[in-house]
């Protein structure tokens, strides 16, 4: 209350209401008069005599400063934040959020996991563990690249599920992918310097190379991913998904690997590889990297472990050669300093006790048999409509269609399912017959009603 009532008052001596010398009313005869207590009034003039408004005489009572300049009177501001900023903002180019507006009930537009199989007791247990066990450590600043612990049993699951012959000096824990993709391009890209991206592909990494000065470069995809003869003869780096491709899932042929690892040993161009979804291969073992084949450190290897958990506990990472990893944590401290102790001790709690292992088997085994049953659903719902063909991993189905795709995405949405098109994934925006469902989040159940809403949308 003596917050507002500080507030009015200075209010008033802005507007001129009261001027330099004017007395204001004795505390108790202003209490009296608004009708509030007396300790209200006298925590007011405190506040208003801290801030140099007004000032008490003793016996000649309490006035308004004499040193508030008269022009200032003429300006009466308004009450609360201003609406908009009284300065210049740089522009910055936000690309659409690809979710949809709010109270769509399917969201098959954004590939992430069902937050519902995640094991909270488990995960909960490891938060209580993380405080009790190591308050000390995870209250307190530390390593920019992250806690020892987790990029040690990160260090760990790379080296022995991707093959990536890394320690944890090679790696650096990061607020999701997309705080790493920013990092890298910061530290990498000068501007005016030439980056390399799939023809298709993900727009907020785009942006992440852009915002650091970088020119794009799309180039084009075929069935065996990356067309490496069309890189530019000038670049600094090229990014790419080799082992799903985004959006189209391809699988990047091991020809075509080596050749941009030769091509980057050549030229000195850096490779940053974004592994978004690597545990989630269906058909046969996954593909290893691009960094498990690098003896050349030409390879920055980004991925993330919120697809395996949830998209909320935002934890990705970095491996690359130390000194890599060493700029990137420079950068990182500017920013962000480090990344939250509690979460990276829990998470490493639960790859040390084989808890990530057993909940990416079992996710890795339902989401096959979602990606099963969306197919077989959009096959029998919508027959003649889309061309769709199992994914070899992933958690998204690409299509093409043979329907105008866009009038499609926006009457979907009037049914309450929000889908994404080739558009969505173009540099240059161009409207293409291919639509991009994901599966994950949703049963069987929830999916077949998704899909009977996208029938009727047509």
């Amino acid at each position: 209350m003596f917050v507002e009532l500080a507030h009015a008052i200075s209010d008033d001596i802005r507007r001129g209401a009261l001027r330099a010398g004017d007395r204001l009313p004795s505390t108790r005869a202003l209490a009296d008069q608004l009708g509030v207590s007396r300790n209200t009034v006298v925590a007011a003039f405190a506040e208003l005599s801290s801030q140099g408004w007004i000032v008490t005489r003793g016996a000649g009572g309490t006035v308004v400063a004499p040193e508030i300049p008269e022009r200032t009177a003429k300006a009466a501001p308004a009450r609360g934040i201003a609406t908009r900023p009284g300065f210049a903002l740089r522009t910055i180019a936000t690309p659409p959020w690809p979710g949809g507006p709010a109270g769509v009930k399917y969201r098959l537009s954004i590939g992430v996991p069902d937050p519902r199989l995640v094991p909270v007791d488990i995960l909960a247990r490891a938060y209580r563990r993380a405080l009790r066990d190591r308050k000390r450590t995870v209250l307190e600043y530390t390593d920019p690249r992250g806690s020892q612990r987790l990029r040690t049993a990160v260090a760990s699951l790379l080296r022995h599920a991707r093959g990536i012959p890394v320690g944890a000096e090679h790696v650096m824990i990061t607020n999701g992918s997309q705080q790493a993709l920013d990092l890298i391009a910061r530290v990498l890209v000068e501007p005016g310097d030439t980056v390399a991206v799939e023809e298709l592909g993900y727009r907020q990494a785009w942006r992440a190379f852009e915002e650091a000065g970088a020119r794009l470069h799309a180039v084009p995809l075929d069935g065996a991913g990356l067309v490496v003869d069309a890189l530019p003869a000038r670049v600094r780096a090229v990014y790419v998904t080799p082992h799903h491709q985004y959006p189209t899932t391809v699988v990047m042929s091991p020809a075509r690997r080596l050749a941009l690892l030769a091509t980057a040993r050549a030229h000195g161009l850096a490779i940053i590889e974004d592994d978004y979804d690597h545990e989630f291969h269906f058909d046969g073992r996954p593909v290893a990297p691009l960094a498990a084949r690098d003896p050349g450190g030409n390879v920055i290897y980004a991925g993330t472990l919120s697809k395996v958990l949830a998209p909320g506990l935002r934890l990705g990472f970095v491996a690359a050669p130390e000194r890599v990893i060493e700029r990137l944590a420079q950068l990182r401290a500017i920013t962000d300093r480090q990344g939250d102790q509690v979460v990276e001790h829990a998470v490493a709690d639960l790859i040390e006790d084989g808890e990530l292992q057993r909940h990416t088997r079992k996710a890795r085994r339902i989401y096959g048999e979602r990606r099963e049953q969306l197919v077989t659903t959009l096959r029998r719902e919508l027959p003649g409509v889309l061309e769709v063909a199992l994914p070899p991993g992933g958690i998204t189905v690409w299509a093409r269609a043979s329907v105008d795709v866009e009038r499609w995405k926006q009457r979907a949405l009037d049914h309450g399912v929000a889908i994404a098109t080739a558009r969505d994934f173009d540099r240059d925006g161009r409207t293409r017959p291919y639509v991009r469902l994901a599966f994950a989040r949703y049963t069987a159940a929830e999916m077949t009603d998704a899909v009977r809403r996208l029938a009727r949308a047509l």
